[in-house]
């Protein structure tokens, strides 16, 4: 399963230490929309699923914005 080949790459050290990062998140958001896509590519109807990958994909398209902008203000200093 999908859950399986992504937990193996962050270890259970990183994971504890840094889950409210945005790097954190977004790397959770991508995984999220990996299972959801798989889960859409067989059920193409089940439109309560695509609406929560819409959601997801917003949520991870913000927090990008947020984290280019902010390495671009550190990169300035």
């Amino acid at each position: 399963m999908v859950k399986n080949l992504f937990s193996s790459v962050i270890s259970q050290k990183e994971a504890n230490r840094g889950r409210g990062s945005v790097e954190f998140q977004v790397f959770s958001f991508t995984n999220k929309i990996r299972r959801l896509t798989s889960h859409l590519e067989l059920h193409r109807k089940d439109y309560l699923s695509q609406r929560g990958l819409r959601k997801t994909l917003g949520k991870r398209q913000r927090l990008l914005s947020y984290l280019a902008k902010k390495n671009r203000q550190f990169m300035e200093e």
